[in-house]
């Protein structure tokens, strides 16, 4: 029986591949578990390829708990310890996606994301910091990106009329 404390730190990592296995985001929060680009991207092609044309939504793979999700031509993966609650991590991966569709309006597929990388990765940061997910709402997660949009829109406008 694993005796491990609990801890915050649920998610280990975060991406999003296309329906080839390239890479289109990622975030890694445990620094240990894929020092290196080399090793982050065999990691994720070993997930893409045991998971592309599987009709599941979670896989235990080189001892990590696998969620994903796929859209058109996008899949989204959340990893987490193998010892993690599977239900935290759909939790997390439902708020991603959903969070991505209203912002995309929708249109959840490679070309929209691509246009909207800076929102993309502002919602990954909303939803989890550090390995610690904040939260799990969506609509939470939208408010809170408009607003961080708001205050930089603010800003700039400042700067200009300063200059």
């Amino acid at each position: 029986m694993d005796c491990r404390e609990p801890s915050l730190y649920t998610v280990k990592a975060v991406f999003i591949l296309d329906n080839d296995g390239n890479r289109l985001l990622s975030k890694y929060y445990d620094p240990e578990l894929y020092p290196s680009m080399k090793e982050q991207k065999n990691f994720e092609r070993n997930v893409f390829n045991k998971t592309h044309k599987a009709d599941n939504e979670i896989a235990f793979l080189e001892g990590m708990t696998v969620v994903y999700k796929s859209s058109i031509d996008l899949f989204f993966y959340v990893v987490g310890s193998p010892q993690e609650n599977e239900l935290m991590l759909v939790a997390v991966l439902s708020c991603l996606f959903e969070s991505l569709s209203q912002i995309l309006r929708k249109n959840v597929e490679r070309r929209c994301l691509l246009d909207n990388m800076e929102g993309v990765f502002l919602i990954v940061d909303e939803i989890i910091d550090g390995g610690v997910i904040l939260e799990s709402d969506p609509q939470q997660v939208l408010q809170k990106v408009n607003y961080r949009v708001l205050q930089s829109a603010k800003e700039q406008i400042k700067w200009s009329i300063l200059k």
